[in-house]
Order: structure tokens, then sequence, then C-alpha cells
């Protein structure tokens, strides 16, 4: 039988790369974005495939998140990827801070995860016990902000690692691993074009990283290459 996971943010950038990884490794992949009419990506390799289905989710829409739960009630999942995510404004700087857009992105980065968590445990937990893997940032680590700024995004991704962590210590009895990890600076609309690494480079680093995690990795913060980060 196909393993089979679930990705939000999966039209673009890391998301897409990811998707086309766990194909090619023989995944049953259930691809979520928030308007399937803009993922071509996704429409062209669910036209040569059966093995990927679109769902069309709005990640700050609680009600359909059930709803999409409720729909897949009968596939056990091994894999959670919360990979949706929205950095905000740039260059704002101290004393400019948009609380609107604050919050806009605390509801995408940090709750929808959770509530993902939430809303999938029944198929984590269906089948052997499976994995969520939490998109978050090197930028969301206290010990590496050495510059400043950057407070919105910054800190909606060191709120995901303490969600990250609080379901490992919640879930980890039950054998669910749960993890924060750091793709990299990457060239994709939210990294820009002088990134260091692409797309492909990253999932395929992930996709090995999360292939090797053990139920003592759980809590971990790691990066695409498996380093462990500090917090």
């Amino acid at each position: 039988m196909k393993k089979s996971l679930l990705i939000t943010g999966a039209n673009r950038g890391v998301g897409l790369a990811l998707v086309e990884a766990y194909l090619a490794a023989g995944w049953q992949v259930n691809a979520c974005c928030r308007r399937t009419d803009n993922a071509i990506e996704l429409k062209q390799l669910q036209a040569n495939t059966d093995s990927v289905t679109l769902h069309e989710l709005d990640v700050t829409d609680h009600q359909a998140i059930a709803a999409l739960s409720q729909e897949l009630a009968e596939i056990p999942l091994d894999l959670l990827i919360n990979n949706a995510g929205y950095y905000g404004p740039k260059s704002y700087g101290f004393g400019n801070t948009d609380a609107d857009e604050w919050r806009k992105v605390f509801e995408i980065n940090t709750i929808a995860p959770l509530k993902l968590a939430e809303a999938f445990y029944p198929q984590l937990i269906a089948n052997t016990p499976g994995t969520i893997a939490n998109m978050s940032s090197k930028v969301g680590s206290m010990t590496e902000n050495t510059s400043g700024g950057g407070y919105i995004y910054r800190s909606s991704k060191a709120a995901l690692n303490s969600v990250a962590k609080s379901l490992s210590n919640d879930l980890s009895p039950q054998g669910i691993i749960s993890v924060a990890l750091h793709p990299g600076w990457v060239q994709t609309e939210m990294g820009g074009p002088n990134a260091l690494i692409d797309a492909k480079t990253s999932a395929t680093g992930l996709k090995r990283v999360i292939d090797q995690l053990k139920p003592e990795d759980s809590g971990s913060f790691l990066d695409y290459q498996g380093q462990q980060l500090p917090w």
C-alpha cells in the first residue's frame, strides 16, 4: 500500500518541489492550495498520474479544514507537511509594524499548522503513527536573531517552533513525530532571486531529513541538511 501525505501550500516553490519529490518516491499526495485555478503545475501533475489529488483549502478557514478532514476520514496519513506560509510586509522597520498584517501572518504561519494537526490527528494515528513536519525558518531562532527587525515573520516562526515542540510532547506517547524544519534560503517568491539554493535542492534535503526521523527526534528544530538548529 502506498504511503500517503497531505501538504499545504503545494502550488509553488518548496511546496510544489516536495509534491514532485514524494510523487517520484511513489507516495499518494493530497496537495492543498488556496486557489486550485491558479495551480497550473499541480494540475499538470494530476493529469499525468492518479497519485496526486488537489484540494482547495484556505488554511485560515478552520471550518474548511474540518470539512477536508471529514472528506479524507478514511485515508490514513503517514505525513502532514504544514508548508503554507506568508511573509507579510517587508522593510517596514521599528515603529511601523502593521498589526492587521501581523494577525494575518500568525493565522497562516502559526495557528493554521496547529488546527491542521488537530483536524488530521485521527488520520495520523489510524495506521502506523505518522509525522507532522512544520515548515519553520531559521529566522524564528532566538539565538540566530542577531540583526533585529522582521518582527512579524520572525515572531510567527518562533511561535510555530513552540507549537511544534508542544505537539511533540503531547503526541509522542501515541507515536506521532513532530518537528520544525528550516528549508534553507530558497529561490522562491518569498526567498527572492538572490537566495542560495533552488526549491528542488531544498525539497530533496527536507524529504531525506523526514525519511530518517526517529521517535527520539520528535521536538527537534532541523535544517534541510539535518543539522540541529538552536531555538
